[in-house]
C-alpha cells in the first residue's frame, strides 16, 4: 500500500503516526525490516531526519529495533502501554498493594525528613480533610488523597512523589466508587479522621516506626473493604 504525500507541519508527529498505522494495520509484520530512511522520506514527501525522529518515536513505542549494519525491524505490531495506562487498567486490588508498600516507606522517610513548612502542611491538610466531611463524597475523597500527599512529600524523595503521582488519579477514582458503593460516610461523615489523625501526630512527632504503622492499618483496612466487593 503506498504512502501519501504529507502535509507540511508537524511532520514529525504526522511520519510517525502514519508509520505506526502501517505496522499496527499489518502492512509491516514483525520481524519484516523497514524501507530505508530514503526509501521512507520519498514515500512520506519529508527529509531523512523526519524519518529517524519518527523511527525513533516508534523504537521508543516498542514497535520498531535499529539493528546495527542491518537495518530497521518490526518487532511488535502493538504500541507497549506506559505506566500510566497500565495502572487505569489494573485490579484495584493490585495498585492498593503497591500503594502500601510505597507510602508506608515515604510515611517512614517522612517522619525523619519533615520540617517545619512539612508539618504546617501536613496539619493543614488534616484540618482539610476533616472540614471536608461536610462536602459531598469527591470533595472527601480528594482532601484524602491530598494528605496522603503532602506525608509523600514531607518523604522529600523525588522518585516517590513522582511514583504517588501517577496512582493518584485512580485512586481518586476508585476510593470515589468505594465511598459510594458502601455509603462509607453515612454513620461517620469524617471517615477514617482517627487514623489519618494519628499518621500525622506520628510523622510531626518524628516517630517513623509510628507512622509505618498508623498508615499500614488505615492502607490495610481499606484494602479489606476493597478485597469484600
Amino acid at each position: 500500500m503506498p504512502l501519501d504525500a504529507l502535509r507540511p507541519s508537524p511532520l514529525v508527529e504526522q511520519a510517525t503516526e502514519r508509520l505506526r498505522e502501517q505496522i499496527t494495520g499489518g502492512e509491516w509484520a514483525v520481524g519484516t525490516k523497514l524501507p530505508g530512511e530514503t526509501a521512507l522520506a520519498k514515500s512520506l514527501g519529508v527529509g531523512r531526519s523526519t524519518v529517524r525522529e519518527a523511527l525513533r518515536a516508534l523504537a521508543g513505542a516498542g514497535l520498531v529495533q535499529a539493528r546495527q549494519g542491518s537495518g530497521v525491524f518490526v518487532i511488535a505490531t502493538r504500541p507497549k502501554e506506559d505506566w500510566s495506562t497500565h495502572l487505569r487498567r489494573a485490579a484495584v486490588t493490585d495498585v492498593y498493594e503497591v500503594r502500601m508498600l510505597v507510602e508506608v516507606q515515604a510515611a517512614h522517610l517522612a517522619a525523619q525528613r519533615r520540617t517545619d513548612d512539612d508539618i504546617a502542611a501536613l496539619q493543614g491538610a488534616l484540618a482539610r480533610r476533616r472540614d471536608a466531611a461536610n462536602a459531598g463524597d469527591a470533595e472527601f475523597v480528594a482532601a484524602d488523597i491530598a494528605l496522603h500527599e503532602a506525608v509523600v512529600a514531607a518523604a522529600h524523595n523525588p522518585v516517590l512523589t513522582g511514583l504517588f503521582t501517577e496512582f493518584v488519579p485512580v485512586l481518586q477514582r476508585r476510593l470515589l466508587d468505594l465511598v459510594e458503593l458502601l455509603n462509607l460516610r453515612s454513620e461517620d461523615p469524617n471517615h477514617g479522621d482517627e487514623g489519618h489523625a494519628a499518621l500525622v501526630d506520628a510523622v510531626v512527632r518524628g516517630d517513623a516506626e509510628g507512622a509505618g504503622h498508623a498508615l499500614r492499618a488505615e492502607l490495610k483496612q481499606t484494602l479489606a473493604l476493597l478485597h469484600s466487593l
